[in-house]
């Protein structure tokens, strides 16, 4: 399936998931579609495993938690995320690292400072590796942050995709 992009998120420097300058991060790439669903774009490697060639189960959790979690932003503003207060993982297959990986996450409902959501990790030929389901409080940034990591450490990556495909070459 192509999903049309209209927005790329903001990434940071350190963060685990999307941190550009942590060696031991995924680099994710956060991109919304025109439906207002995130998805997330990463490569995991060999140091993010668990049982040979495969990848670890808390990176699988961590990948469908930031996903879903930054499903909020198309609906409030860049500077809003959703603070995990629940999360259910169903693995459904092994997942492998060397490859691009993508998530889906989107918002189920949303109660005000309160929203559950969805999402799916899928495999490169499009299968679905693991679902998600959660609660989220909505934060604003600055609760949970201060100015100098908004200033030089939360930014807009340059460049965005068109589309993204799942299961097909792009």
């Amino acid at each position: 399936m192509r999903y049309k992009i209209k927005d790329t998120q903001n990434i940071s420097s350190d963060c685990m998931v999307c941190g550009v300058n942590n060696p031991f991060g995924l680099k994710t790439r956060f991109h919304v579609t025109e439906q207002n669903e995130v998805i997330a774009v990463f490569t995991p490697q060999q140091h993010h495993q668990s049982y040979p060639q495969v990848l670890h189960g808390g990176i699988t959790a961590a990948i469908l938690d930031e996903t879903i979690g930054r499903a909020i932003v198309p609906l409030t503003d860049s500077m809003t995320f959703g603070v995990t207060l629940d999360l259910h993982v169903q693995y459904k297959k092994p997942i492998p690292y060397g490859v691009e990986l993508k998530a889906i996450g989107r918002i189920t409902a949303n109660n005000g400072r309160i929203f559950e959501g969805t999402g799916e990790l899928y495999l490169p030929d499009g299968s679905v590796a693991a679902t998600a389901s959660g609660k989220y409080m909505r934060r604003p940034l600055e609760k949970f942050t201060n100015v100098e990591f908004l200033d030089r450490h939360w930014f807009k990556p340059e460049e965005m995709p068109e589309t993204v495909s799942i299961g097909e070459q792009d």
